[in-house]
């Protein structure tokens, strides 16, 4: 046998399906894929997206998993399904809130007047209070908001102690000073995405 003819052989031999080498491209294939599957399914996760939850329930535009989330598809905004449960004072809700991971989500936060008189619909009961869903729980008439008083206060100096409260009762934003934790509750909040 030649020279030539014994390397054409040789390369005959290598590109036969079936062969070894394929065998091992396959399997290199097989994991590169996982890789990179695993690489992508890691960076959804890391980038703050929880598991998919399962729907428990429905009341208008409010929908309710069973992560302890609700969502409100009107505005996007997703809440935690009850309030912390206790009084409590600025300060603290404001931590409770940022420190907060129902459904595995850890970009909570406290609410603005705003997207809380969202939540308020005065023809509606729910436990008392007039919440739009009865999807949410209050444990209280009155959650923090993110919004401090200082367009209310003349003397700005002081203005940084006084922040809103939502009431749930009246509809109302209240000024009060952020020491004060009675009737006051902290409602998480995060955009759904």
């Amino acid at each position: 046998m030649s020279r030539q003819s014994g390397i054409n052989a040789a390369l005959n031999r290598q590109n036969k399906p079936g062969d070894r080498g394929d065998t091992t491209m396959k399997k290199m294939r097989k994991t590169m894929l996982i890789l990179l599957f695993l690489v992508f399914f890691g960076t959804f996760v890391a980038a703050g997206y929880a598991s998919a939850a399962g729907e428990t329930g429905r009341d208008g535009r409010f929908i309710a998993y069973d992560d302890e989330t609700v969502l409100d598809t009107r505005t996007n905004l997703m809440w935690a399904a009850k309030d912390n449960g206790n009084d409590i004072n600025w300060t603290k809700a404001k931590s409770y809130c940022e420190k907060y991971e129902g459904g595995g989500y850890t970009d909570w936060r406290m609410p603005t007047q705003n997207e809380l008189a969202d939540l308020y619909e005065s023809a509606k009961d729910a436990g008392g209070y007039h919440l739009a869903t009865t999807l949410i729980t209050l444990t209280a008439c009155c959650a923090w908001t993110s919004n401090n008083c200082l367009s209310m206060i003349p003397q700005y100096d002081i203005a940084g102690s006084y922040a809103f409260t939502f009431s749930f009762t009246s509809g109302q934003s209240l000024c009060s000073h952020q020491s004060i934790d009675r009737a006051t509750r902290a409602l998480p909040v995060r955009f759904a995405k």
